[in-house]
Order: C-alpha cells, then sequence, then structure tokens
C-alpha cells in the first residue's frame, strides 16, 4: 500500500515523524508537506504565486518533499504531478498538534489535506492529538497505526474522509475508540490591539471553543471521555434537511 503523508504543522514537526515511525511498517511511504507551519488555513491553494519544492533529508536519508504551499497544495501536486504515474493508495495527514474537533474541522490545514484527497478520489485520514503541551506521541502513534490498519482492510465509501481526534492521555489510560459526530460549536474571537514602532495598528486574534452541543456523540465530548474520536466527513455541505424550505422560494421565468 502506497501512503502519502502530509500535515499542517510542517515537514520538521514532531507529528509527522511520529506518524513516519509508526506506519513505517505497514506502507511504502511519500512525504509531501508543508516547509513551515501552515496552521489554520483551511483549504487554501496557491494561484496567483508558484509553488516551490525542495527535498528533505533526515539522518543522512532522504525524509520528504518539503513545499512552501498549503496543505491542499501539497496534496494537489504529490496525486496531480510528483506522483500522477503512481499515485497514493491512502492519504494520512498529521499527527496534527492540537485538536481538530467541532469548527475546527473548517480552519484545518491538517483536515484539508485529507480532505483535498477525498476530492481527488483517494480515501485519507487526518490525525490530531488533543493537546498544546506536553503531547503523548506513543499515544497517538498506535492509534494511527490501528486505524491505518483497519482503514485498508475496510475503507470508507468514496469522497468520504476520516477524521481522528485522540485525546492526550498515556495509553494505558486510554478507554477505546467511538464513532462521533462533529461538534456544534464556534470560536469566541478576541483581538487586542497593538502599535508597531511608526504607531501603525496591528491585531493579534485569539478566541475560546464555544461548545453548543450537548450530545454525547459529538467528538468534543467522546474526547472528554476518554476516547478516540472517529467523525466521517464527506464534502456536500448541502443542508438537505432544508431543501423543503427552500423549494418555496422556487421561481420559473
Amino acid at each position: 500500500m502506497k501512503i502519502l503523508l502530509c500535515n499542517d504543522d510542517g515537514i520538521h514537526a514532531p507529528g509527522i515523524e511520529a506518524l513516519h515511525e509508526a506506519l513505517a511498517g505497514i506502507g511504502d511511504l511519500h512525504i509531501v508537506a508543508p516547509d513551515t507551519e501552515r496552521s489554520a488555513t483551511g483549504h487554501a491553494i496557491t494561484i496567483f504565486d508558484p509553488i516551490r519544492t525542495m527535498p528533505v533529508e533526515k539522518d543522512g536519508r532522504h525524509f520528504g518533499t518539503a513545499v512552501d504551499g498549503t496543505p491542499a497544495d501539497c496534496v494537489k501536486l504529490a496525486v496531480s504531478f510528483l506522483h500522477k504515474d503512481n499515485p497514493p493508495d491512502l492519504v494520512v495527514s498529521g499527527i496534527n498538534f492540537g485538536s481538530n474537533t467541532g469548527i475546527s474541522v473548517l480552519y484545518s490545514g491538517t483536515v484539508s489535506a485529507a480532505s483535498e484527497a477525498a476530492v481527488l478520489g483517494i480515501p485519507a485520514i487526518a490525525f490530531s492529538l488533543c493537546t498544546y503541551d506536553k503531547p503523548h506521541w506513543e499515544t497517538a502513534a498506535y492509534v494511527a497505526t490501528e486505524i491505518v490498519k483497519k482503514y485498508a482492510e475496510a475503507p470508507l465509501a468514496p469522497g468520504m474522509l476520516l477524521n481522528v481526534n485522540i485525546p492526550n492521555i498515556p495509553l494505558d489510560k486510554l478507554k477505546g475508540m467511538k464513532a462521533s459526530t462533529m461538534g456544534c460549536s464556534r470560536f469566541i474571537e478576541r483581538f487586542s490591539e497593538h502599535r508597531d514602532p511608526r504607531g501603525n495598528r496591528y491585531y493579534w486574534l485569539d478566541g475560546d471553543l464555544d461548545l453548543m452541543d450537548d450530545n454525547e456523540n459529538a467528538d468534543i465530548r467522546v474526547i472528554e471521555a476518554g476516547y478516540v474520536s472517529l467523525t466521517p466527513i464527506h464534502i456536500d455541505l448541502t443542508a438537505h434537511h432544508t431543501m423543503e424550505e427552500v423549494r418555496k422560494w422556487e421561481m420559473v421565468y
């Protein structure tokens, strides 16, 4: 099985190294990832600038290809050009440093790398470790190995991706894995205003996640309970449950 690895934390991030080490015995691994951190870039792609690449070596051996573009750029370039004669059987994105639950799915470059693969017709999985402090990479690596093995045996339908979020706890404390929904949430934004030495204003964005979902199967709740959350995602954003209401607006000219 040929597996393409990508992320949004950059090719030198510890998460992609942990993922590479964990999956080394499962398939033929190829890394095409951003040259530096591209977190929260969503599904942005580069169309007005050239995309440059550079080989990366680690421990004296080829590790992967660094791309000065977004995660979606990396997958597009890998599938449509760099590996077009032998495309990957699976795209795995991560392991992200920080959760990608709830509304974060829309902002996440990690998930967008996987969703770009799904758009291109290739099965994909996104892995995220839910912490920004003292990561248990061994737990995330174990989960990634188990999920990729299961996915290889029984992949989801075409056009789908699996969003996997892993609680940051020791492996012996992990309770298991559960199918989950994308939790209903939003960010409560906070901007702080500053001035540069020339008096020009600039702003820093910060905020907190507001979970508006009491469903025990919501991804964030599943993580809080000590389980890995497994959320199947597809690209169709149509609100099918409102179609009858919208049909009342139909007109013929």
